[in-house]
């Protein structure tokens, strides 16, 4: 049984995956510490649900970011956790946890995926039926009209109106249940990304210095090489 989870938002999603049959679950838990009370009664609840037990497992699949600093690395720590206990781990990035929800509903590229970048900034990637056509980046929300041009573009019920503060509404995807389309896009994605190596250690996709290397960057010299990619990444 393999457990995929996405904890790079205020809104919690995890899912248990058996072949083809999926037990998800989407809880607003808020951002930073309710994912750590959250998560794992969340995960028992979703266990009771499927019959099994910490023992079924067979890999975690976790989304890296880019993310929320607190919330993210509860999630990654999670799976290392797991990871620990000799489970293999798969990452996947929070805009191809997007992407496979759109493409669920049936929505085709080329397409933009913004994120809230805070900072009246936006974390961005374009994407096409065939994948990204370019790595993901930050820039200010500003820049996003010369940026997304008239390609529609998809952004978190949360952020959606900041974005539309500057590009046209009309340009936006529409999800009936972004919810819905999350978790049904988190178990493919889960399923795919397991076919493939495992992933250890797995690396925050942060696209944003982290605090201390902003305050101490003599210090961010030193960091380990994993995580300077995974800033960078």
């Amino acid at each position: 049984m393999l457990l995929a989870l996405d904890t790079t938002t205020e809104i919690l999603h995890l899912a248990l995956i058996r072949g083809e049959r999926a037990w998800a679950r989407r809880v607003l838990s808020g951002v930073g510490r309710g994912h750590s009370e959250r998560l794992i009664p969340t995960l028992d609840e979703l266990m009771a649900e499927a019959g099994a037990r910490p023992a079924d497992l067979t890999g975690v699949a976790a989304c890296l970011g880019p993310g929320g600093f607190t919330s993210l690395r509860i999630g990654v720590a999670t799976a290392e956790g797991f990871g620990l206990t000799g489970l293999p781990t798969w990452g996947f990035s929070a805009f191809a946890l997007r992407a496979e929800a759109l493409r669920r509903t049936g929505v085709a590229g080329p397409f933009w995926i913004l994120l809230d970048g805070q900072r009246s900034e936006a974390f961005h990637q374009r994407w096409t039926d065939d994948g990204p056509t370019e790595p993901a980046a930050k820039h200010p929300l500003a820049t996003l009209p010369e940026r997304v041009g008239a390609e529609p573009w998809w952004a978190p019920e949360a952020f959606a109106p900041k974005v539309e503060a500057l590009l046209p509404a009309a340009q936006r995807i529409p999800l009936a249940d972004e919810g819905e389309a999350t978790l049904a896009g988190l178990a493919t994605l889960a399923r795919r990304v397991s076919q493939g190596p495992p992933e250890a250690p797995l690396v925050p996709f942060y696209l944003r210095e982290t605090d201390a290397e902003v305050n101490f960057p003599h210090a961010a010299a030193h960091l380990p090489e994993a995580l300077r990619k995974g800033v960078a990444r």
